[in-house]
């Protein structure tokens, strides 16, 4: 594909972000445009690899190893190469219904599976998908296209989050007239209110869902089901229904002085910053002028540090319960796996720019908080740990004695990850659970225990990547269909 020996005529190479002491004083998205020769230069580098991992879509031990939508990325790799950019849209589309969304929040598990990152620095996969659409947005080659025909058949889609508009997108072009029901005032989901705008721009949420609307697919926002429209409702009113609400559910922190004023989920607070940009408001909770602790090192926790040093904080810690990873793979962590190494992301990078250091905190966890005479926190009290295994084998954090710390705080994030879906819906519709209180759902037709009833994305599978709630709502849009007509032309 593309170019035989790209890979070893060009180095990777990236476009250079927009420098941090600049964009931390907008909300701007903070990646730069490249030249089309740039681009076309990095997809040279996708080589003739025989087998392509990328697009394997599989999980090793527990981590995805490629695209989980089987992204044909050796064919539009090949087709930018040649300049055939209209070509590659095409084919981009065929897997992938929001590419200008895995495109920019996506970590890339294909990459991670790329063959040529055996021995050198891999094929740019990301920067490559994300150039395929945006081109095509402003070229124009993106426009309405409703089905020719309607099958007369109704269905639910509950939850405007990744998984939820795929579902919706699909069963559309299907023929069924489709209602996507949303309990936010917008649209999107997690990607209106979970991302912040610096990250994924919210006129490029609107722009897909407005193509949508355009396209036929009904949304409803502001109403959530069991609460605003009665569950009865639902069921009567259409002949399908596909749960798409995300796992909402935050993982909490019951320690001591939980219950002071000033800590909050890191889902709350990122929902008051986008929403105060959007309305042109103060957000409801503000990171200015506070020392800020955020709890948590994944990627919704540099989603708060990005967001509070923005707001204009005073300081801004995080902190990882877990050992800082090794800068290279290890022995035990080979291709084609997910890259267990360190990364300095986006966030990270503003504070060491700002701050002068990486603001991450790695082997500590929080014992307790203290707050003033007002009930606002004031300060977060800490403890470093080490990793030993216990007599039964499982490795657990110890306390390390004497390494206890005093931080000053008046605002806590908690940034630890979800435990699985809220609870209302699940109730309501007297749907069975899994194990980890996910709704049960199996692999093969995405029904739960309620004839008619589908699930997908983090609501069946739990916390994931929109790459996989994608996957999700592709798959269970294919088994709606065939609920509803006896067979699908979808594809999985």
């Amino acid at each position: 594909m593309a170019k035989h020996d790209g890979f070893l005529l060009y180095e990777r190479e990236l476009p250079a972000d927009r420098p941090p002491l600049e964009r931390i004083g907008d909300w701007q998205e903070f990646h730069t445009l490249w030249d089309e020769q740039s681009h076309r230069r990095q997809a040279a580098r996708c080589m003739d690899c025989g087998i392509p991992f990328c697009h394997s879509g599989i999980l090793i031990k527990g981590a995805a190893s490629g695209c989980p939508i089987q992204n044909l990325i050796p064919e539009w790799n090949d087709l930018i190469y040649r300049g055939l950019w209209k070509q590659a849209i095409d084919r981009l589309h065929k897997t992938n219904n929001f590419p200008e969304f895995t495109g920019r929040v996506c970590p890339a598990p294909c990459e991670g599976a790329c063959t040529v990152g055996i021995n050198q620095p891999q094929v740019t996969i990301k920067l490559n998908e994300c150039a395929i659409i945006d081109r095509a947005w402003q070229e124009g080659w993106i426009k309405p296209n409703p089905p020719k025909h309607r099958s007369g058949k109704n269905v639910a889609v509950v939850g405007s989050g990744p998984s939820g508009l795929a579902c919706a997108d699909q069963l559309n072009r299907a023929g069924h007239q489709v209602t996507v029901y949303e309990r936010e005032d917008r649209i999107g989901g997690l990607l209106m209110y979970g991302i912040p705008n610096m990250k994924l721009a919210k006129d490029i949420v609107k722009r897909r869902t407005d193509l949508m609307t355009a396209e036929g697919v009904k949304f409803i926002t502001s109403t959530e089901i069991g609460r605003d429209l009665p569950v009865a409702k639902l069921k009567d009113n259409f002949d399908a229904v596909v749960l798409c609400a995300g796992a909402g559910k935050p993982r909490d922190l019951n320690v001591p002085g939980r219950q002071l004023t000033g800590i909050h989920f890191a889902m709350e607070f990122l929902k008051s910053s986008t929403k105060a940009l959007l309305d042109h408001k103060s957000p409801i909770i503000s990171a200015a002028g506070k020392d800020v602790i955020v709890i948590g090192g994944g990627d919704t926790g540099t989603d708060c540090v990005g967001s509070s040093i923005r707001q204009q904080c005073a300081s801004i810690t995080q902190i990882e319960i877990m050992p800082q990873p090794p800068t290279d793979r290890r022995s035990d962590n080979p291709w084609p796996q997910w890259p267990a190494v360190l990364k300095t992301d986006y966030g990270q990078q503003e504070a060491i720019a700002l701050y002068g250091a990486d603001p991450r905190v790695w082997q500590t966890t929080v014992k307790g908080f203290e707050g003033d005479l007002n009930g606002q926190v004031k300060a977060v009290y800490t403890v470093e740990v080490s990793w030993q295994r216990d007599d039964k084998g499982r490795m657990t954090p110890v306390e390390k004695p004497g390494s206890e710390r005093v931080l000053p705080a008046q605002l806590v994030l908690l940034a630890m990850g979800f435990l699985g879906p809220e609870e209302r819906l699940p109730l309501n519709l007297e749907l069975s659970r899994d194990p980890r209180s996910n709704v049960a759902a199996n692999d093969e037709n995405y029904m739960t225990s309620t004839d008619g009833i589908f699930c997908a994305g983090d609501m069946r599978r739990g916390q994931s990547l929109v790459v996989w709630a994608i996957n999700e709502g592709r798959r269970a849009a294919r088994s709606c269909d065939r609920y509803l007509t006896g067979s699908s032309l979808l594809p999985g």
